[in-house]
């Protein structure tokens, strides 16, 4: 089957529902107008449905391989990188000081998603570069900016990330790894590195480690972290690739899915690297790329979902069996209504965490563009929600993509179970999504819940405006409004972080099923209560947006209960 991009979805969400018009409306992002966005979109969603989707398949049968030390990529995966990297797709929301196109991250997040829907194993090698590229312009000197930056935009060269290391997975303070100062303004970096996505690859000139390390005077835990840029091969005179640096692939993850993407061991004896930002402040500087890996893997596992979706909707266009229930109907499975309400289900969260992303990345573009502190506190607050919501829902939707396949669902030669593989691992990278929901519950109401508030207020003011055209839809979204207010009200008075944390994952996913309710209603009220998004609209706030309720109940419990139960309790049969 084919994959269609999205590109008429992320119109309307940007035209409609997120607001977007208010970020091209900033002097920094004016050249962004209409014809610009669209011109984008429509050239990225043609490169996805001909560029990368034709090798999806590829890199699930036939994944990464380490041979004699080299990695060997999957098969066509080059080529599509090198037409990725000639259309400028690593580098949309990159400085144009440096080459990059300097558009909002609004519209990056977009393409990213398309990318991700297309084909993700191969997508996340340019969102770890984006990272690398942000996390560079911020915290490098103009010596090191010059050097890779360039490189990095076009694509010649590729960044990665490394901080997880075999003792030091999410407490990242334990790590091992060490850096000698070299007495030039270099340094020796040497330690292993584990789950390094992308960690090399055949088709880039040049491959770039940002690696977190501890200096020799550095302070125990996270305070005495240190960030270095270590190249795979060390730029000459001309900064063109010159010698080998110390350091390779000890080797390559077996992985449940994205077979494509090499996962790599990495080993540095003495690596030669350059520290980025100051010394013992690696976490800060990590943390702007990581930050920016946040909401993109959310849109990853939008992505993921989009075509785990396209595919089972396909599937049940096409699959007859049983009698149909309905009178002038397709004739096939999709009649069913267990088939229809899976369907709907899909489509219509999909929807949400779109939205959700897409809102968190005008809130992004809005903090850059202005300095204005209540938009960086909603882009830091929408930040959490975007990744755990997107990859839960990416998970949810390619599950239920395989049921809809039934029996052939299971099969491989179907690619439905490709999509639950591949995007499995979106919900523990980047921070796992337990993790999220501490950070939403902890740092992000450190605020005493001033961020959360304001977007509650927000959401309860349009649903007022809607009451009177669409009571059906506008009551019941204000009434789940409340009801979250009260429970951001029980976060916010709790002293007891462990209270907060025992219902945290819950407490996101009720503020996700709210959002998403917001967000389909500004679309139903866009439509004038007339046309395919308000009939979801209705589906989701009848169906799936009552589901706050019980959500919040759960997180509302404290932690009393779950310890009441001893590890003995735990393991009694």
């Amino acid at each position: 089957m084919p994959f269609r991009a999205p590109v008429t979805e992320f119109r309307f969400l940007f035209d409609h529902v997120v607001d977007f018009a208010t970020v091209t409306a900033t002097p920094r992002f004016a050249d962004a107008d209409q014809d610009v966005t669209d011109a984008i979109l429509t050239e990225a969603g043609r490169m996805c449905e001909e560029v990368m989707f034709p090798v999806q398949r590829n890199g699930d049968l036939h994944g990464a391989a380490l041979e004699n030390g080299v990695v060997r990529t999957s098969p066509g995966f080059a080529q599509a990188y090198a037409q990725i990297a000639e259309g400028g797709w690593i580098s949309t929301s990159a400085s144009p000081e440096y080459g990059g196109m300097g558009l909002p991250h609004s519209i990056t997040t977009a393409v990213n998603e398309m990318m991700s829907a297309s084909c993700l194993s191969l997508q996340l090698n340019p969102l770890m570069t984006q990272g690398q590229i942000e996390a560079l312009e911020h915290h490098a000197s103009d010596a090191i900016k010059a050097i890779y930056l360039p490189r990095l935009i076009t694509g010649e060269w590729a960044g990665t990330m490394n901080l997880t290391e075999p003792a030091a997975g999410s407490d990242v303070g334990a790590l091992r790894s060490k850096a000698e100062p070299n007495g030039d303004g270099s340094y020796a970096v040497s330690g292993q590195k584990i789950f390094i996505s992308w960690g090399d690859n055949d088709f880039t000139k040049n491959i770039c480690h940002l690696v977190l390390a501890r200096l020799p005077d550095g302070a125990p835990g996270t305070k005495g972290i240190s960030l270095f840029i270590v190249p795979k091969y060390l730029p000459d005179e001309n900064s063109d690739p010159g010698v080998a640096n110390s350091l390779k692939v000890v080797s390559l993850e077996h992985k449940l899915g994205l077979h494509g993407s090499p996962t790599a061991v990495m080993e540095f004896d003495g690596a030669t690297g350059w520290l980025i930002g100051e010394e013992h402040d690696g976490m800060r500087a990590m943390f702007t790329m990581m930050n920016n890996a946040r909401l993109g893997v959310g849109g990853q596992g939008v992505g993921a979902a989009e075509g785990a979706y396209q595919h089972a909707l396909a599937y049940a266009l096409e699959r007859k069996q049983g009698r149909t229930p309905v009178e002038g109907g397709a004739g096939t499975i999709v009649d069913h209504a267990d088939v229809r309400r899976m369907l709907a289900t899909m489509k219509a969260d999909i929807f949400a965490a779109r939205a959700i992303e897409l809102a968190c990345a005008v809130a992004i573009d809005m903090g850059n563009a202005t300095g204005d502190k209540d938009w960086k506190a909603r882009a830091a607050f929408l930040t959490p929600i975007a990744k755990a919501f997107g990859t839960d829902t990416g998970i949810a939707v390619a599950e239920m993509g395989v049921q809809v396949h039934g029996g052939m669902g299971f099969i491989e030669e179907t690619g439905a179970a490709q999509y639950a593989r591949d995007v499995r691992v979106t919900a523990i990278y980047e921070g796992t999504n337990g993790i999220q929901s501490m950070d939403l519950v902890g740092r992000k109401l450190m605020d005493g819940g001033e961020a959360a508030y304001a977007l509650l207020d927000e959401i309860e003011d349009r649903a007022e405006a809607a009451r009177g055209d669409f009571p059906e839809l506008a009551e019941p979204v204000w009434q789940a409004t409340e009801t979250l207010r009260e429970a951001t009200e029980w976060m916010v008075a709790q002293g007891n972080m462990t209270d907060r944390f025992a219902g945290s994952v819950p407490f996101l996913r009720g503020f996700a099923r709210v959002l998403g309710g917001y967000y389909h209603l500004r679309a139903a009220v866009a439509e004038g209560g007339q046309g395919a998004r308000s009939k979801l609209a209705q589906f989701y706030i009848k169906r799936l947006l009552p589901e706050h309720a019980g959500l919040l109940v759960h997180a509302m419990q404290g932690g009393d209960d779950l310890y009441a139960l001893s590890v003995d309790d735990l393991g009694a049969a």
